[in-house]
């Protein structure tokens, strides 16, 4: 028996009745199952009767699995009853409880937010364009040559896209600080690897010169002491190198494709181009189309759900920070940022995230969506693209049949995003 006593702010309070018997059958079989864990003088292991063993231990002695099943359990019934959804784990509270009266309990429980949807279909978006010039074609052309390029000692002067190897010190005053010093260290100048101003003070330098380069650390700097403070860094050149780019001709093409003239290298270098422009394109307006449907609905989320959701982002930054030999407490002082500033940035996401599961969950269920072998295949192809590993069909397949179940949640959600994005229209 059961009374839904309020619902306030995305949470349910329950008022929960066990009856006597139960609960007496229930420490019977917790009596018959754990007695012999229990000493009592005069008595051999397990042969005290129950309620000897109370007395001596407490009447909750046998408060155990029997009585955690039976309290689940009229929990359950009770949200059965009452046609309540829970988010969260319930928090219950114990009230009253007597053999003869039998058990009383409070579940207070945060709820499954409520969805109000707004437009989701016909959602007017641009169509999806893109556009590949022949600068973009030289660009990425340029950039599978530089992917390919040697380098060659020089002496001369430095020139910007040289590779310097150099000693540095910084002074922030007459003071060395801190992290400012690196012995042998390679910088490819023109490369905006230091703070702005630093690499475009060496050109010119030559092979054993020690020149001073003053420049401006930025005011967001992470180490408070040098944001946005002036400062010295005494610089040594070593040696230099520079970079040699192969030509763009047949020897190239033949050398590093499946070509034979670079008319052939060209159009090919264009077809990858557009095809990947497409994608993006695609999934800009796809997007887009989401954006607006998540915008368009209203969701309330309570506060512990969200703290929930960062506990466990919290959690995995945690994890891969020790994958790196680090810790959470490690990363922050790193970052000049605290736990609270930390989670409060979560929390924003959170939301963001939460918000989108919940609408699209609500959009599963108005429409009844189902998920197709397609959506499968297509979460599956990813999974493997994420891999860095190519899926040819007959491996989806494979994996399909395999491990179906593995992939549901995902192809469920391909799915309800997918009719989402086919039921927009051109603005």
């Amino acid at each position: 028996m059961s009374e839904l006593i309020k619902v306030e702010n995305g949470k349910a309070y329950l008022s929960i009745h066990i009856p006597g018997e139960d609960y007496t059958n229930a420490l019977n079989a917790a009596y018959r199952r754990i007695a012999g864990k229990f000493k009592v003088e005069g008595f051999r292991p397990g042969k005290a009767p129950r309620r000897v063993i109370e007395q001596h231990y407490g009447g909750s002695a046998f408060w155990d699995k029997e009585i955690d099943a039976l309290i689940q359990n009229a929990y359950f019934e009770a949200l059965t009853e009452h046609k309540l959804v829970p988010e969260l784990d319930p928090e219950f509270e114990i009230t009253d409880y007597s053999e003869e009266n039998g058990l009383d309990f409070k579940a207070n429980v945060v709820l499954r937010p409520e969805v109000k949807l707004g437009q989701y279909k016909g959602i007017a978006v641009p169509k999806a364009e893109y556009n590949i010039t022949d600068e973009d074609v030289e660009a990425e052309i340029l950039k599978r040559r530089e992917n390919i390029s040697s380098t060659e000692d020089v002496e001369r002067p430095l020139e910007n896209g040289d590779t310097a190897v150099i000693d540095f010190a910084g002074f922030l005053g007459d003071e060395q600080f801190e992290g400012g010093t690196a012995e042998g260290y390679s910088l490819e100048v023109g490369s905006h690897t230091f703070i702005p101003g630093f690499e475009e003070q060496m050109i010119g330098m030559n092979i054993g010169e020690t020149r001073d380069i003053n420049v401006t650390f930025p005011a967001e700097y992470h180490a408070e002491n040098l944001a946005g403070k002036d400062v010295v860094f005494k610089v040594t050149l070593h040696s230099l190198q520079t970079k040699h780019v192969p030509d763009f001709d047949e020897d190239f093409v033949k050398d590093t494709s499946d070509f034979d003239t670079v008319e052939e290298y060209r159009a090919n270098i264009r077809k990858e181009l557009e095809e990947a422009a497409e994608h993006r394109a695609n999934e800009n307006r796809k997007n887009a189309i989401l954006e607006k449907a998540i915008e368009n609905a209203t969701v309330e989320i309570h506060d512990d759900i969200i703290k929930e959701e960062v506990d466990m982002q919290i959690k995995r930054l945690d994890d891969q920070m020790h994958q790196f030999g680090a810790d959470l407490n490690g990363y922050l002082q790193y970052a000049n940022r605290t736990l609270e500033q930390l989670r409060g940035e979560y929390a924003d996401s959170a939301k963001r995230n939460l918000k989108a599961q919940y609408v699209l969950l609500s959009i599963i269920e108005a429409e009844d969506i189902k998920p197709t072998d397609d959506d499968y295949r297509s979460v599956i192809h990813n999974a493997g693209h994420e891999q860095g590993q190519h899926w040819d069909d007959e491996k989806i397949s494979a994996e399909l049949e395999k491990n179906r179940s593995k992939y549901a949640s995902q192809a469920l959600f391909e799915a309800v995003i997918r009719f989402v994005t086919e039921n927009a229209v051109e603005a």
